[in-house]
């Protein structure tokens, strides 16, 4: 039961189903989450541990960057809960802007990312 529920939760809210979205194509590092979502850095964070919580979502570490993906191998409500967020998004127009969005951001570098996310921070520090 506490295994559904955590799936069930994790699934009620928009950034965390874009997420899942966004993640269901290719593995993606927090920078490039951050840039498409437009949230911050701790907001996300949260998210991605919720998701994993849940275990939607699985990660591995290069470098400095943590990847997230989909699961290797879901169990069934997991996979379950995955095809049905897939199925019913695919034809949301958040979801296709995301993924036009995403294209770009992911085709650079995450530090290049992460040096504009870096100013933008102090910018807003500033005012």
């Amino acid at each position: 039961m506490k295994h559904t529920l955590n799936i069930t939760k994790a699934l009620a809210d928009e950034s965390r189903l874009r997420i899942l979205m966004m993640i269901r194509e290719k593995e993606v590092c927090v920078c490039q989450i951050v840039e498409v979502l437009g949230s911050a850095f701790s907001t996300i964070s949260k998210h991605l541990s919720i998701l994993k919580a849940a275990g939607l979502i699985e990660s591995r570490k290069q470098g400095r960057w943590i990847y997230y993906y989909e699961p290797i191998s879901p169990g069934p409500a997991v996979q379950g809960a995955l095809d049905w967020v897939s199925q019913t998004l695919k034809d949301c127009g958040q979801i296709a802007r995301d993924r036009e969005k995403g294209t770009l951001v992911c085709s650079q570098d995450p530090e290049d990312i992460a040096k504009v996310q870096r100013h933008r921070v102090c910018m807003q520090h500033q005012l």
